[in-house]
Parts: C-alpha cells; structure tokens; sequence
C-alpha cells in the first residue's frame, strides 16, 4: 500500500479532532430501515444470506412510521436521510405509501436495490412519493454480474433501471459495484458504459467474507488486486468523467484523500442508525447483531441513541490483536464496525495484506 506523506499525515491529524468532536455531538443523519429479508435474487456475494421469502415477517409500515414519529421533537428532518434497504425493497407494495409519509413529515429518503423490478411505471410511483435517493447495484459486465446476482437476466434489467434512473434529474442517484477478482479486469469497460449511460456518480466496494460470500475464495482481492483497485479509482477521480469513490471499507493509506471525498471514518453509531427488521436498533446493517443497542419494541429509540452506543463511539476497545501494533491505528481505529466478529475481533483488513511498516510522523 503507498506510504503517508506529510501532507496526509497532517490533513490526517486535522480530520481526526473533527472526528473525536463528531463522536461527541453524534448527530444523527443517516437512518437506515431494513424493510424485509425476502429478495427476487439469490446473489453468491449477500452478507445476509436472504431468501425469497422469510420466517421473519416483513415489519409493518406503521411500526416504522412511529420511531420517525418519535424522532420529530429531537431532529431537523431535512437533515437526516431515511434508507430504505433489505432484502430486496421493491418486493414490497406499500413503499409509496411509507415514501409519502417520510416526504410528509419532511425527511428525504431513498431506496437501495438490485433494479430487478424497476420498471418505468415503478420509478415514477417512488418519484411521485418523493424518492430522493437511490442506488442501483452494478457487479461488472453482464456475465460476471448474472454470475453475482444468480439471475440470467439480471444485468440487462439492472442497466435498463440504471439509464432510466440517469435521466431523472430531481434523483440523487448512483451505482455500486461490488468488486471480485473477475471484474477488476472489467472495470474499464465498465465506467465507460455507465459514462454512456450518463451516470454521474459511482461507489466501488469490496467484499468482506461474511453470509454466502464466505463461501467464494474469489471474492477476495489479493495485495496486487487491492493496490490496482485503488489506483482505477484515484485515476478514475482525476479523469473526472464520472464521480468515482471507494466505500467505507477501511483505512486506505497512501491513497486516503485520493480515492473518497472523505477521509476514512467508520460512522455507524456516530451519524448513521438502523431500525432492523425484527425492531434492532443497530448502526450499519451490515454489522453483526451483536452490536445492537435496543429493539424498538422494548425501547425508546431516540433514548438509545443518545445514552448507548458506546462500543461505536469509544474505539479503544478495538486496539487488540493486530490493531495494537499498527502503525496506523491513530487514523484507522480498528476499521470498520461490520469486520468484526461477535468477540470483538477484526476479520477482514486491506492493510494487514498490503502494510509496509511506518513510523508515525506525528
């Protein structure tokens, strides 16, 4: 992985006093509701291993409604963006419904999905709902993507919903891409179709091994693999003909400043909340159930999250194992949340595949 330079080591220092005081205030600006566990797909790649249909029910719109419900006296709607996630959100058919209701009460709010069934007539129901934001997943060309997804046609409903997407200029809209060693190869060809396709902005990930991906050795990108992602990206950036970025991963070294818009800051717990689908209150959902801090049945969630939280927002516990040696740890503090395991111990890391030992300049 490229070293630090200077110049990073103290925008570095400068970001992380804006961080430590980020923790304080945890502002909350990003809601996440995991909606269903059913999805129309069966991709390799899902860290939730869902199904198309679920033992757990689907939780009820009005059982959602009333934690925003709840929030009101406490927040700036405008200022808190509302993800609707899964599963596979579009199976369900009160989207609309539950979209007028946040639009109403003055939160701005979006969708994640697979495009599957975005059609035209579904876009423009969301949109007339108030849909802000939306992402739509692209994993590479179509025979890697239908590989991912499990599906034949897949990718050529996914790009239909894409292009339709990019023409809808009151959306806030992007694709991601979750990258494996069979379509780093492709990611040329594939910025160059989304850039035809008009697509503005676009988040590359990797993949973590946890649900059905665990079980694909491909999807893990070796050393050289992670370093020549990193460089499409920051090279993609400096091209400018579509907003590329890498996701929230992890602590990228040489390349942090150059490949988000952002220095890598984990902040689940901090500024991002979820309501899970059985009434969890989490961070992320991708992060393991035993970081919960509540359940919307049983508690208060606006009481939860300013009074608990305390794993997310004091890091320190994170300084074991590997982490307790690393020469980046000042500016990483352990990762992400969703890469650790139900004892606390950190599963996955770029930097312990790439890291050159450093000596902190500051």
């Amino acid at each position: 992985m490229k070293p630090l330079t200077l110049k990073q080591r103290i925008a570095l220092e400068l970001n992380r006093s804006r961080k430590l005081e980020r923790r304080r205030g945890h502002r909350l600006r990003q809601l996440f509701w995991e909606c269903t566990w059913r999805c129309n797909l069966g991709c390799r790649h899902c860290g939730s291993d869902c199904k198309s249909s679920s033992v757990q029910p689907d939780m009820p719109a009005a059982d959602f409604l009333r934690v925003i419900d709840s929030l009101l006296p406490h927040v700036n709607p405008h200022q808190v963006n509302i993800v609707i996630t899964g599963g596979e959100p579009l199976v369900r058919h009160d989207l609309e419904y539950v979209g007028r209701e946040l639009y109403d009460r003055g939160f701005p709010w979006g969708i994640v999905t697979n495009g599957l069934l975005l059609d035209e007539r579904r876009l423009e129901s969301l949109r007339a709902a108030g849909l802000h934001n939306l992402t739509i997943s692209l994993d590479g060309l179509e025979p890697t993507h239908n590989w991912m997804r499990n599906h034949p046609s897949s990718f050529r409903r996914a790009l239909a919903a894409i292009r339709r997407a990019a023409k809808a200029e009151d959306l806030n809209f992007d694709v991601v891409t979750c990258v494996n060693r069979r379509s780093l190869a492709e990611l040329g060809e594939l910025k160059q179709l989304l850039v035809q396709g008009a697509v503005k902005k676009w988040r590359l990930f990797t993949i973590f091994p946890a649900g059905r991906a665990a079980a694909y050795p491909e999807f893990d990108l070796d050393e050289e693999q992670i370093e020549s992602l990193m460089r499409f990206i920051a090279d993609t950036r400096q091209e400018g003909c579509i907003h590329a970025s890498f996701c929230c991963e992890g602590f990228m070294a040489g390349y942090e400043g150059q490949i988000r818009d952002y220095y890598f800051e984990c902040q689940a717990g901090v500024s991002v909340a979820s309501v899970l689908l059985d009434g969890g209150i989490g961070a992320c959902p991708s992060i393991r159930a035993d970081y919960r801090q509540g359940n919307i049945y049983q508690d208060d969630f606006w009481d939860v999250w300013q009074n608990r939280y305390r794993q997310y927002r004091d890091r320190d516990w994170m300084k074991t194992g590997t982490c307790a040696s690393c020469s980046f740890w000042r500016y990483c503090e352990g990762n992400g949340m969703h890469l650790r395991d139900a004892h606390g111990n950190l599963t996955h890391c770029h930097l312990l595949k790439t890291n050159r030992p450093q000596k902190p300049l500051l």
